[in-house]
């Protein structure tokens, strides 16, 4: 296969259409879907050579061409060194925090953050020997605080799930180089069309692919982005012998979807703050946050690291789960669904799904109220669905 010649200054909008292109000798102009388990070798020594390091694909468990042509492509736009593809972004999670620590070693997290990764942090780390701390992420105090001699690893949202609150990126990279550990950035609500954690000195880089990137709720997927020492230190043998890898179709289907990333997040940041502003005058909403609100707490730190809002608008309504779910049951053209990122608008009850794991003071600390809704604003016609939700709110 030959790889496209890259042009060293080549614009993000470029890269999201050419970055890691490889073409077969058939020259086709669309990336080609290898669904492939092994490989063939034209004579013993060259698959000793592969087995040695060299160059070439051995085993799909240990790479694939498509996979890698979304691993580079993803590199390009977040501008990291390296990029390891995961079968889900949990899986990422996961991969990121057991390849790099050790028993001993101790985790500092922002509180708000996806349920599942409080999971691992606080849980099932804790069973290894691990030890982890839970900080408000918007307190750079409590994040120095926080560390001890054995940190490793800083792990944060930003903007978080569900409450959409920015941590500043750049000063906690700082608090962790200064303590000799590594920031994390789960950077799936933003995409790299909206922001680069890396930019602001973050060591490594997690999606949920199965977010934005893919754009259209079709296919699982995660991402790792990250330096050179942690993928040989660290990451590529943990990957290659405990085989969290993503399917080659998926690859290849998040690959085709990042061409039209940053449109569909310049649509999605534009209806998604049409609509927190209407909800923003509705009686019957009593709290809006959306990052690019001037009523957001940190509007400006989030025009500083984000060039849009985002496609997610959380808010509350007044009467707690009953009215909620009122309002889930009214409504005509938004789905009830705990995915995000889709062109479909889908809304949540964090409480109730993606933060039900957590104890009610949990929920409380970090704002998770019984009345607050997530929304993912989708592509439709912003009208409709300002429309759709002011017939929910009024459903009796």
């Amino acid at each position: 296969m030959a790889t496209h010649k890259k042009h060293g200054n080549w614009k993000p909008a470029t890269e999201a259409v050419r970055g890691g292109q490889m073409r077969t000798p058939f020259q086709e102009t669309a990336e080609p879907l290898f669904l492939t388990t092994g490989y063939a070798y034209e004579v013993p020594e060259e698959a000793e050579a592969r087995f040695k390091g060299a160059p070439g694909y051995t085993y799909a468990r240990y790479g694939n061409p498509t996979t890698t042509m979304f691993e580079s492509r993803m590199a390009a736009l977040e501008g990291a060194p390296c990029a390891r593809a995961t079968s889900s972004g949990m899986a990422a999670v996961s991969a990121v925090f057991f390849a790099g620590l050790r028993p001993g070693d101790h985790v500092v997290g922002a509180k708000a953050m996806f349920g599942a990764c409080r999971y691992v942090i606080e849980d099932l780390l804790g069973r290894f020997g691990i030890t982890s701390t839970m900080v408000e992420g918007t307190d750079l105090a409590a994040w120095r605080k926080a560390m001890r001699p054995e940190t490793k690893m800083l792990f944060l949202e930003t903007p978080a799930n569900p409450t959409l609150a920015i941590v500043d990126m750049k000063s906690v990279a700082e608090i962790a180089h200064e303590g000799g550990a590594r920031l994390i950035v789960d950077n799936a609500f933003a995409s790299p069309a909206l922001q680069r954690p890396m930019d602001f000195g973050a060591d490594i880089v997690i999606h949920s692919t199965t977010k934005y990137v893919d754009g259209q709720g079709r296919c699982l997927g995660g991402m790792i982005l990250c330096r050179e020492d942690f993928l040989n230190d660290h990451l590529q043998i943990f990957l290659r012998n405990t085989g969290p890898t993503i399917s080659p179709f998926n690859s290849w289907v998040h690959l085709k979807s990042l061409e039209t990333l940053a449109i569909r997040m310049r649509a999605h940041c534009e209806n998604a703050l049409k609509v927190a502003d209407f909800l923003a005058g509705r009686k019957e909403v009593t709290a809006v946050l959306y990052p690019f609100r001037p009523d957001h707490p940190q509007y400006a730190l989030a025009r500083a690291q984000m060039s849009g809002g985002g496609g997610v608008v959380t808010f509350e309504v007044a009467g707690g789960k009953e009215a909620a779910f009122r309002l889930g049951r009214a409504l005509e053209l938004i789905d009830i669904s705990n995915n995000l990122g889709d062109a479909k608008s889908l809304i949540t009850h964090p409480a109730t799904t993606t933060h039900s794991r957590l104890s009610p003071e949990a929920r409380a600390e970090l704002g998770v109220s019984e009345g607050m809704l997530r929304l993912s604003v989708g592509l439709e016609d912003a009208e409709d669905l300002c429309a759709d939700l002011a017939q929910a709110l009024e459903a009796k």
